[in-house]
């Protein structure tokens, strides 16, 4: 067998020891558990994006807030679900006012101030349900990008020291002896980094545009509960 056959990936990969092994076979499951929720992420944040433009666009057109919240009501019941997590936020708000103003019989000053609140702590609870739905599988990338790099270097350094170790039965330690089980071991570190590059980059652009979809939600929630202030007096 040629230097050139034993340095090759697969050949170095099929010769590591055994620990080595385990901690490749880790590392790519890891790297394909990572690029998985990577994709689905991709799209459900630009889903929600797109979904959030297409309702403030219709809710800010000027129309009958009744008549948005039945056309979001249709769709739950014709889906199974409203079409987008800013629009869920809205009909948690508004069948909250409209259940608190048909409950009471007769209205006093302080009931405007009632029906806010019911209203907006209707929709806190729909926008942390929102967010949770977002930041799904967020913790398990950012550990993937601060562990992943570490698990790897472990195979290194125990690669190397089988290396240094099989060295001391030979008489005379040559390049061609050391090289294959340097060069296993450092295939642990570049698994490591090619699983942590990836999820750290999207951790962060992830973090960024939910954030930036995060401060639209509550402002939607204090300038609907503004409408509704005046809607309730």
């Amino acid at each position: 067998m040629t230097v050139t056959q034993d340095l090759s990936f697969l050949s170095l990969i099929a010769n590591a020891s055994i620990l080595v092994q385990l901690v490749l076979a880790l590392l790519l499951a890891v790297s394909v558990m990572s690029w998985t929720y990577i994709f689905r992420k991709v799209f459900a944040i630009k889903n929600a994006q797109l979904q959030t433009e297409e309702f403030e666009r219709a809710f800010w057109a000027g129309g009958d807030l009744n008549t948005l919240y039945q056309d979001a009501a249709s769709t739950r019941r014709r889906t199974g679900a409203v079409t987008g997590a800013q629009e869920r936020i809205f009909a948690a708000g508004m069948s909250e006012f409209n259940k608190g103003k048909a409950s009471m019989s007769q209205r006093t000053p302080g009931d405007s101030a009632v029906l806010i609140d019911g209203a907006r702590r209707a929709m806190r609870a729909a926008y942390q349900r929102e967010m949770d739905a977002l930041e799904s599988h967020l913790s398990f990338l950012a550990s993937v990008g601060s562990v992943s790099p570490y698990v790897g270097l472990f195979g290194t350094v125990w690669g190397i020291m089988n290396s240094f170790r099989g060295l001391a039965n030979v008489q005379q330690a040559t390049l061609t002896a050391v090289a294959p089980g340097i060069a296993e071991a450092l295939i642990a570190t570049a698994i490591g980094l090619f699983a942590a590059i990836p999820a750290v980059v999207a951790y962060n652009r992830f973090s960024h545009d939910i954030d930036r979809l995060s401060i639209r939600f509550e402002s939607f929630v204090e300038e609907f509960s503004n409408i509704l202030q005046r809607q309730a007096n």
